[in-house]
């Protein structure tokens, strides 16, 4: 057995390296070593709470799921890579068998394995660790354009790809964006190079400034226009939140052609960006579903059926990582230069930690804006 040494989190912020064995590598798995994780938003839940939502962790988890790495043994039965492979790890493992697998969509398979969460008991462990044994069926090597740091994009690129194959978007399709940070901005740059013309819509000002005129390269047009929506301060009735709503879509909606948008995606998960997504929303159109926040929320669900607006839910992805690759691949010709969205680097395991901290923060003490942390073992490339 080989052993490796891990982040593990034993409670809220009580993270500690530890010694931890591996399994033998089994005949179809890889052995790799990680080089870059960046932080996710559900791995901060599990830092500040040990939960992320409704789902409790029950006992140490390893978090991080955004990951490359490199190949260092292969299974006896694997043939597609060798030791020195530069990957990216899909960290969903489903059943294969059940008629959510059978049908193509192995993300909702209720027997999902997925690394970071502590959905099922016991838990998966996640990437913040040296060494891990991988499946290589769930693994896929990276192209020499794409460096080992924007190899870790590839897990949330995927998710961006998922949830705009599912919108179906008609070219020239007109698309708002509710939340300009990671997720908001792979979306952003996933529906515009599918032919859409988007506009991106947060609380936060400086991530609108970074999504339409930042660090992306110069190609200030190609996320089209921003708008900056003020955040809900405080609790308010449902009427005034949904008259709120209305008033932001307005405003949302005011140099628009045709008023309204053909999608929304809401990368939030906050009930007023909901609740205007579906007000701004044309009839006929499509809110999709992707940010996880308020669990349960209140609605103008009657708008939605009476203007046959569809509501559709975006979980993770699947069949996804080989268009996130490519997409990645083309960056440097064709797209807004994704290194620009890893605003803070942290080296080694003795700084995990740190992190953490910087990924909870919405900029940091020298008043720059924190939009993706990466973990990284390996030398830079």
């Amino acid at each position: 057995m080989t052993e490796t040494k891990a982040s593990v989190l034993h409670g809220p912020k009580d993270l500690r390296i530890e010694s931890r064995l591996l399994e033998p590598l089994r005949e179809n798995d890889l052995q790799i070593a990680i080089h870059t994780t960046t932080i996710c938003g559900s791995d901060v839940h599990y830092y500040t709470s040990f939960s992320n939502g409704s789902i409790l962790a029950t006992s140490p988890l390893t978090l991080g799921h955004e990951s490359s790495g490199i190949v260092t043994a292969i299974g006896s039965e694997v043939t597609t890579f060798s030791p020195g492979d530069r990957v990216a790890l899909e960290v969903g493992q489903p059943c294969s068998i059940c008629p959510r697998c059978l049908e193509g969509r192995y993300n909702i398979c209720p027997e999902l394995k997925f690394r970071s969460s502590a959905k099922l008991v016991p838990h998966t462990q996640g990437t913040l660790q040296l060494l891990l044994n991988h499946p290589a069926k769930w693994t896929f090597k990276l192209p020499r354009e794409v460096p080992l740091s924007l190899g870790a994009l590839v897990e949330p690129m995927a998710v961006a790809e998922h949830a705009v194959q599912r919108a179906g978007l008609e070219p020239g399709a007109r698309v708002l964006v509710f939340g300009a940070g990671p997720v908001g901005c792979l979306v952003a740059a996933v529906a515009r190079g599918n032919g859409a013309r988007v506009t991106v819509a947060d609380g936060n000002g400086g991530r609108v400034r970074f999504a339409v005129n930042g660090r992306w390269a110069g190609v200030t047009s190609w996320l089209g226009d921003g708008h900056v929506v003020p955040p809900v301060r405080g609790k308010i009735g449902v009427t005034e939140g949904l008259m709120r709503a209305q008033a932001v879509a307005s405003r949302l909606t005011e140099n628009q052609q045709y008023d309204q948008y053909d999608a929304v995606f809401e990368c939030t998960g906050a009930m007023e960006c909901l609740q205007t997504a579906i007000y701004v929303t044309r009839p006929g159109g499509k809110v999709m579903l992707i940010g996880m926040g308020t669990p349960v929320q209140t609605l103008p669900i009657s708008h939605a059926a009476l203007h046959e607006i569809d509501l559709i839910g975006v979980f993770r992805y699947a069949n996804a990582y080989p268009a996130a690759i490519e997409r990645l691949r083309k960056a440097k010709t064709e797209l807004p230069d994704f290194s620009t969205l890893l605003t803070h680097t942290f080296k080694g395991l003795e700084n995990v930690e740190k992190a953490f901290l910087m990924a909870s923060r919405p900029e940091d003490d020298e008043k720059k804006l924190v939009m993706k942390v990466a973990v990284q073992f390996g030398d830079d490339e």
